[in-house]
């Protein structure tokens, strides 16, 4: 079995919509995907409605999280999107993003760059606007060559003349959230060096004692180093270990399935989980 338990569309900061997400998963070989969107169930229905024969979607969602300034991701599997708290906190993360958003495209024009908040919005084509969309504008008016010199301190990174700062969850209390919503939370991409959000090795220990299920080692953030060092944390708190493409479609280069979770771990979260099932295509 080849399983990706990360990925995001339209819904969020991917560029395809759902349904073509899973076509194309089924496209690149893959048995099982999890589409997981930030803060936000919307592309689910659509997703589930367009499974190709053969491929198994895992209802998901990324968190946005944050301590000590850190801003650090969960990615949540199998939960109740219907649990209130978890519903009431998501609504709040998006209209802050909105918030942010907004007051980073005014930045971006106080220094020069060419972008409004209709085309930021054209981008997002309806769904939470995110930092992607704003990169994609800036791209369109000829501030950076391509989306990624767009995260830098420059720009709109962190630290970065145009960056906002905006409202996350403290990872202990999103990893209580999703397990009271009958969900697996696992850390996503916990040793991300060069986006400036390495999660320090003794936050994890204190997930692990809160709930957290696993942590992704394997993401084309990290090195080999960086694999290593996860893994063996992971073996030391008890932790299994996942490894996922996080593709957004054409920003990330189309990479579905360019890392994969282990089967076993993939029976374990499953029978874990109490708030939903994975979907199976006909």
């Amino acid at each position: 079995m080849r399983i990706d338990l990360h990925s995001h569309s339209s819904a969020s900061d991917g560029t395809q919509p759902p349904p073509d997400v899973v076509r194309r998963a089924r496209e690149r070989g893959l048995d099982v995907l999890a589409l997981t969107d930030h803060d936000t169930v919307a592309g689910h229905a659509s997703a589930a409605g367009a499974l190709p024969a053969g491929l198994t979607l895992v209802p998901g969602m990324e968190l946005s999280c944050r301590r000590g300034g850190r801003s650090i991701h969960l990615l949540a599997y199998l939960f109740d999107p219907r649990e209130p708290e978890l519903l009431a906190e998501c609504a709040r993360i998006r209209r802050a993003r909105e918030e942010r958003a907004r007051l980073t495209v005014e930045r971006l024009v106080e220094l020069g760059v060419s972008v409004t908040w209709e085309q930021v919005a054209e981008l997002a084509a309806g769904a939470p606007v995110g930092r992607p969309h704003i990169a994609r504008a800036m791209v369109a008016a000829g501030a950076v060559a391509e989306p990624a010199l767009a995260f830098t301190p420059k720009w709109i990174g962190a630290g970065g003349r145009a960056h906002v700062s905006r409202y996350a969850l403290d990872p202990g209390h999103a990893v209580r959230l999703v397990r009271a919503a009958g969900g697996v939370p696992v850390l996503a991409h916990p040793k991300a060096e060069r986006r400036g959000e390495a999660v320090p090795d003794e936050w994890i220990a204190e997930l692990a004692a809160a709930g957290l299920f696993g942590v992704e080692a394997d993401h084309l953030d990290h090195d080999e180093a960086a694999r290593r060092h996860v893994r063996g944390l992971a073996g030391e708190l008890g932790l299994a270990v996942t490894g996922s493409s996080d593709d957004h479609g054409e920003l990330t280069g189309h990479r579905l399935g360019s890392e994969t979770t282990d089967p076993e771990v993939y029976e374990r979260l499953v029978a874990t989980a109490t708030g939903a099932a994975p979907i199976t295509g006909a």
